[in-house]
């Protein structure tokens, strides 16, 4: 098992791509903590990682609150240290810039990008201690390549890429790496409220003709957080189907 006795925190992990990011993980036997808003949705994925044999446990923070988020990652690091932390947890608020409300984009920022402020903040200590740590943010292809109707969730996650090259090079010598994932389009709740006009239009813009689903996502997450991968950081990779190339 590539993570055994490794302890993972994982945000945003009560459904799709976190949902499955946590399995996988647990599945390489790591004690993963299960972070989510919405406390049903993280105990629901605890459960299930422990029904298939894994370790668990369940925690809801609301990640774009710093006062919340620190308190979260004290109350873990008095039990456990935390080894890897993936930054997962995201929403989009869609509309054109000239109607999106000032709300909009604020709610967008603070949960896609204050998050891994304070989430990364509150570990990096611990791990800089301990000289030993993987964080993974996840971002998206949109903060490469933009998108019509989405001017907050472009901007956040391209700024998810400037912080963590940032914090990568801050963290290199304490046997830190941080890593970026920009997924593509995936199927998750996000997509299924597409139309099929949209569906359509977006399948033609991606070379292998279909969108990802997350469990293209975690394979390379389990990557990133071994031992496997010490010597990358700082990297941005694309899980897209070529849609940026």
């Amino acid at each position: 098992m590539l993570l055994k006795g490794k302890v993972a925190l994982i945000t945003g992990a009560g459904r799709g791509i976190g949902r499955v990011i946590s399995l996988a993980l647990a599945g390489e036997g790591a004690r993963v903590i299960v972070n989510d808003y919405i406390e049903e949705n993280a105990k629901s994925v605890a459960e299930e990682i422990k029904a298939a044999g894994g370790e668990a446990e369940s925690v809801q923070c609301n990640v774009a609150n710093f006062e919340e988020t620190t308190n979260m990652i004290k109350a873990i690091l008095k039990n456990n240290p935390v080894d890897i932390l993936i930054n997962n947890a995201g929403i989009t608020r869609d509309n054109l810039l000239v109607r999106m409300k000032e709300s909009d984009w604020d709610d967008v920022l603070s949960v896609n990008l204050k998050s891994m402020f304070n989430c990364t903040q509150s570990v990096a200590k611990s791990m800089m201690k301990q000289r030993y740590g993987r964080i993974i943010n996840i971002a998206s292809i949109v903060g490469l390549i933009g998108n019509e109707g989405q001017a907050n969730y472009a901007a956040s996650k391209s700024g998810i890429i400037g912080f963590s090259k940032t914090v990568a090079r801050e963290l290199a010598t304490r046997g830190v790496t941080v890593n970026v994932i920009a997924p593509g389009f995936i199927q998750t709740a996000m997509t299924d409220k597409l139309s099929d006009e949209a569906r359509e239009k977006l399948f033609a813009s991606i070379p292998m003709k279909r969108l990802g689903t997350p469990e293209d996502i975690a394979p390379l997450v389990v990557f990133l957080c071994s031992d496997k991968a010490g010597y990358i950081t700082g990297q941005v990779i694309n899980v897209d189907g070529g849609i940026a190339m």
